[in-house]
């Protein structure tokens, strides 16, 4: 079977909606401090808003036979501003899901593949995938697509402030 990658639009709401949650509760058994299952109205409100046609967010959706198999987010982030010592370069975040039972398939690759070009064709010259758990297999998929370590992002957890 074929697989064919496209452009999301407001009639695949509610399939975003379940492919989300059901990456999130994949996530929450990787690791629940740092994940969570959202609300689904406000899922449903955020796919809702970045289908508009001015987005600063790409939704692709993988069909396999006639159904949507999996979908990857492209969050283009803004340029650096002026006063920073960083490059000016275009970049974008990267978020794909691919439904259990269609993984291994090169539905996931067919998503990134699709997902670089789209983001190309608007200037992203770099793609950011954050893994923030022991999660092997989306460092796996991700490096098998090209993506390696690019600095450290390090983070400290805080209590409240102290009286």
């Amino acid at each position: 079977m074929s697989i064919l990658v496209r452009d999301a639009g407001l009639p695949d709401v509610p399939t975003l909606v379940r492919l989300r949650l059901a990456n999130a509760e994949r996530h929450v058994q990787l690791d629940p401090t740092i994940y969570r299952v959202p609300d689904v109205e406000a899922v449903r409100r955020h796919f809702e808003e970045v289908l508009a046609p001015d987005s600063k967010v790409l939704i692709l959706v993988a069909e396999l036979a006639g159904d949507v198999v999996g979908m990857a987010e492209v969050i283009l982030l803004a340029d650096p501003p002026a006063h920073q010592i960083l490059a000016a370069r275009r970049a974008a975040e990267i978020h794909t899901v691919v439904l259990d039972g269609h993984r291994g398939a090169g539905i996931g690759a067919a998503l990134v593949s699709a997902a670089e070009h789209a983001a190309a064709e608007r200037g992203v010259t770099i793609m950011h995938a954050g893994i923030f758990a022991p999660n092997e297999g989306a460092i796996r998929f991700y490096s098998a697509a090209g993506f390696g370590p690019r600095g450290i992002l390090l983070s400290k957890e805080q209590g409240p402030p102290a009286d």
